[in-house]
């Protein structure tokens, strides 16, 4: 098992408790109804879905940091540089080709993309400022936020108490879960565990972080021009 400074039980139930409370609003959320739900159209080019990341996201990282307070926090978060950069951009490259493969060999048959309905289907100029900032929102904040709460102190958490082994399956499922979705889930997991294997892989939390933002940007921007 690795050794983390400040990985406790109580830490780790705190964790679970944040990351399962999100989980089942996610889900709950399946259960509004199609016409309270938002346009995928226009989800994008609105100035408060920008404002309402902002909000959601700053409290999750406030409640974030709360838990790894005096962890020491910095450790529990793995903000620490990997050991290699050119060998952290090498496995950054094998896990964006691999789950962009996956992807693709299973939309045909889960047309995962389209469960979550967020992802405008067309490019309206005349809306480029909101939508920038949200593109921007997307491929900047989310990434922070989440690789922080899973692959950051989740991980370190779980993998002081329970192995790696443990921290790289149990983090990626439940990344998948607070996803909320049914459909995209294999696709979601198998990208958690391709984040985790590379946290596992460069002791950091950073190189996560860019790949997810990269990953989330390309998205975004494939689902625009196709």
């Amino acid at each position: 098992m690795t050794r983390t400074r400040g990985a406790t039980a109580g830490r780790l139930a705190a964790w679970l408790a944040l990351v399962g409370v999100l989980a089942a609003l996610a889900y709950a959320s399946t259960y509004v109804p199609e016409s309270d739900r938002p346009d995928p159209s226009t989800f994008f080019y609105r100035w408060d879905t920008f404002a309402g990341g902002l909000v959601q996201d700053g409290l999750l990282l406030g409640v974030l940091l709360l838990i790894v307070h005096g962890g020491p926090a910095r450790v529990l978060l793995a903000l620490r540089r990997p050991r290699s950069w050119p060998r952290a951009a090498g496995l950054m490259l094998v896990v964006f080709v691999g789950i962009w493969i996956l992807g693709v060999a299973l939309d045909p048959f889960l047309h995962a993309g389209e469960e979550q309905g967020l992802v405008p289907d067309k490019w309206r100029p005349e809306e480029a400022a909101p939508f920038t900032a949200n593109l921007a929102f997307t491929m900047f904040a989310v990434p922070v936020v989440e690789e922080l709460i899973f692959r950051g102190a989740g991980f370190s958490l779980l993998a002081a108490r329970y192995g790696k082994g443990v921290a790289i399956v149990g983090t990626a499922v439940l990344f998948g879960a607070v996803h909320g979705l049914l459909i995209a889930l294999p696709v979601l997991v198998a990208f958690g565990l391709g984040l985790a294997w590379l946290r596992s892989r460069t002791d950091s939390v950073y190189p996560g972080m860019i790949l997810h933002g990269l990953f989330n940007g390309v998205a975004v921007l494939v689902g625009v021009a196709v």
